[in-house]
Parts: C-alpha cells; sequence; structure tokens
C-alpha cells in the first residue's frame, strides 16, 4: 500500500487530488456536535495543500436514500473544514454534476473545495457493480489521483471507497496509515495482557468479534445493552433491559468456550436501573437503583453498569498492556448512566498499557464526557471497520489501495 508521503515525495503542485474523508459527522438541527472525524482528516488535506495540490474532499453523511437530502447535506462540515484549515473551502452543491465540474475547475494550486454527500448518487451504494462503476467513472473525471482517507467508510463496498481507487493512481492518507498500523499492534504483535472492554447497545453487532478475540485476548469484558443477553444466559431476570433473546444460545456457547479457553469473560455484578428509559435531551435527574446484576426487577431496564463493576472493571484494566475498547458501558448521553462509561475511560487514562478507543460512541463519549483525546494510545474514527478488521474480515476499502 502505497501512502501519501510517497505521493507527495514525487510532487502534487498544480495536480487534482481526490480525498476521500469520512466527514460522517452528529448534526443537531444543522449543527455540528462533535468534529473529530473532520479535524483527523486535516493532516492529510492540509499536507496536500500545502504542496500545491487542487484538494477535493468527498465524503458520505448518514443514510440518504440515493437522492438529495437537505437534512444530510455535507455543508456544515465543509464550513467547519474551512474554519479548522483557516482558509477559505468552496462547497459543491451536487457530487457529479455542473456546481461540481465547476468548483473543482475554480481551484487554484492550495486551495480546497468539498463536494455535496456522495450518497446523494444511488450509484455510490449501489450493489449493481456497473451502476457503482459508472459513479466512479464521473467521480474519476474530476482528479488526477486518488487518497482513501475515511478509515471509518472501508468497510463499505461502495463506489468512492472500492471503485474510484482502481480508476486513479491511489495512495493511503495520514489516518488510514495511522488507523492501519494501531490495528497491527492488536493483532500481530499484541503485548499482553491484552484486555478487550466492549459495550453498545446489541450483542449481534459484536458476536464475530467476540468469536475472534476468545482466541486472542486474555480478558473480555462486557457492558451496555449487551450485556443483558449475556446476564440472561447466565439464568438472571433481566427485566424491561435490552435482550436479543435469539443470541442467548450462541453467548451460553461463547461463555462456555471462554472458561474452557481460560479466557477471563467479566460481566457487571451490578447495575444501575430505572422503570423507563430517560429523556437524552432533557438530561432531567431521574429515579433511579443500584441492584445486584441478578436481582433486576422484571419491570425495570438496566441503564448502566454499577458502582461495584466499576470497581472492577478498573481492576481488570489496571495491569492491561495492550486495551481495545469498543461500546460505551451505559446510556452514556445522560449524566445518571454515564459513571459506567467514565469509569472505563478513566481506567485506560490511569494505566500504562497502549490504549485504543475503536470509534463509534466510544469516541464519542471520550469527547462528550471531557476527557482529553491524548491521553489515550489512539481514538479511532471507524467502529465498524474496526471491528471487522479485527474479525479478520478483508476490508474493500484497504485492498482497493494495495497495488
Amino acid at each position: 500500500m502505497k501512502t501519501i508521503d510517497e505521493l507527495l515525495a514525487d510532487g502534487v503542485d498544480g495536480k487534482r487530488v481526490f480525498v476521500r474523508a469520512d466527514l460522517n459527522v452528529p448534526l443537531a438541527d444543522g449543527t455540528i456536535t462533535d468534529d473529530g472525524r473532520i479535524r483527523a482528516v486535516l493532516p492529510t488535506v492540509k499536507a496536500l495543500a500545502d504542496a500545491g495540490a487542487k484538494v477535493i474532499v468527498a465524503s458520505h453523511l448518514g443514510r440518504p436514500k440515493g437522492a438529495p437530502d437537505p437534512a444530510f447535506s455535507l455543508a456544515p462540515a465543509a464550513s467547519r473544514l474551512g474554519e479548522l484549515l483557516g482558509s477559505a473551502v468552496s462547497f459543491a452543491t451536487d457530487t457529479v454534476g455542473e456546481s461540481a465540474r465547476d468548483a473543482v475547475a475554480g481551484l487554484i494550486g492550495g486551495q480546497v473545495a468539498v463536494i455535496e454527500n456522495l450518497r446523494f448518487n444511488a450509484g455510490e451504494t449501489s450493489k449493481d457493480d456497473a451502476e457503482r462503476g459508472a459513479f466512479a467513472e464521473q467521480l474519476a473525471e474530476l482528479a488526477d489521483v486518488y487518497v482513501g482517507d475515511g478509515f471509518g467508510a472501508v468497510h463499505r463496498k461502495h463506489a468512492s471507497v472500492y471503485d474510484l481507487p482502481a480508476r486513479l493512481p491511489h495512495y493511503a492518507g495520514h489516518l488510514i496509515a495511522t488507523e492501519v498500523g494501531v490495528l497491527k499492534k492488536l493483532t500481530e504483535d499484541v503485548q499482553r495482557p491484552y484486555v478487550v472492554a466492549l459495550g453498545g447497545a446489541k450483542v449481534s453487532d459484536k458476536l464475530a468479534v467476540i468469536d475472534e478475540l476468545l482466541g486472542k485476548a486474555d480478558r473480555l469484558l462486557i457492558g451496555g445493552g449487551m450485556a443483558y443477553t449475556f446476564l440472561k444466559a447466565k439464568g438472571y431476570e433481566v427485566g424491561i433491559s435490552l435482550l436479543q433473546e435469539d443470541q442467548v444460545p450462541a453467548v451460553t456457547e461463547y461463555l462456555e468456550r471462554a472458561e474452557k479457553l481460560g479466557v477471563e469473560l467479566v460481566l457487571p455484578v451490578d447495575v444501575v436501573v430505572a422503570r423507563q428509559f430517560p429523556d437524552l435531551k432533557a438530561k432531567a435527574p431521574t429515579q433511579h437503583t443500584v441492584v445486584d446484576a441478578d436481582k433486576i426487577p422484571e419491570d425495570q431496564e438496566g441503564l448502566d453498569i454499577g458502582p461495584k463493576t466499576r470497581e472492577l472493571y478498573a481492576a481488570k484494566l489496571a495491569d492491561a498492556a495492550t486495551v481495545f475498547w469498543n461500546g460505551p458501558m451505559g446510556v452514556f448521553e445522560h449524566p445518571d448512566y454515564a459513571e459506567g462509561t467514565k469509569a472505563v475511560a478513566q481506567a485506560l487514562v490511569d494505566g500504562h498499557g497502549f490504549s485504543v478507543v475503536g470509534g463509534g460512541d466510544s469516541a464519542a463519549a471520550v469527547r462528550t464526557l471531557g476527557f482529553d483525546e491524548n491521553a489515550f494510545g489512539h481514538i479511532s474514527t471507524g467502529g465498524g471497520a474496526s471491528l471487522e478488521y479485527l474479525e479478520g474480515k478483508t476490508l474493500p476499502g484497504l485492498a482497493a489501495l494495495e497495488d
């Protein structure tokens, strides 16, 4: 895989460089609530612009259905990119139409343009190779060189991720090179003890990675909504907590296999429960209690790990040489149920090992809860991509960058 360093060494002055970024930022009423993904691509965009390239930045945002939708416009992301760069960024109101062509034609060396949400064109996400290829051909006409730097999308076989690199000289940007280097530390030369903390809502999203990690990790700590399927598999009452009943047999098998392999699979010993899910916008105080994990009332819902579990998980993380954390321990968006996620984050900060925060909600939680990002070994921009890499899958966007 050739990197941007090789491209810059060859020279890009005056060249049109297409940067496939991941600007899929969370928005609230049109306002960006977390600009982490925009800041992550800055080193690549700035390096190219400083070297005299005409930089075309492209990305998806959300899940529009193959047609323009103002709710998913990249205009706020383009504006924020300009603020972070400290220079004007032009914005095209389409992907491959007149506005995009004019925006690119108007660039001079060192300038940056952002084109509209790639998913406004059905060809971007089409499962039909010909339709995807046709869109990639149109995108290729805008540029001379391709730089892949949208790590959060490399597990998608989409036109701008998979098909476009085949049509242009292609290189990995700084972010993708960094992300792959970090993930190799979790798969090829792991320093032990290796501890994995998994949370989030659905156990089904994590089954494949649990299956893979049972043979590699020394400890697995389970939290978040997915924990209640594990507790159910232990025979516990979980009340109205999030539960994937159909996954109980698979989880039971994992519990048995972990014991046979000598892998510590650690579950909550107490949980914070309430009778109803909190209002995340109001964030008003709620009625909640702490109960043992095997004593959840049948009319209540588990929303966070309890204080004993926080202490337990912190202790299990304390001696780790390598940590991978993906998924919050509870409903961290509400202050009453954020303490479990805070405790795991703080344990990583206090530890002496190499810590990787695996993108998605975990990365958002770190920033939302006020932690210094530099206190962690690495904060990934791609939760799904990170998990699939750890599962051992071939990621289309990475394969496309290989020569």
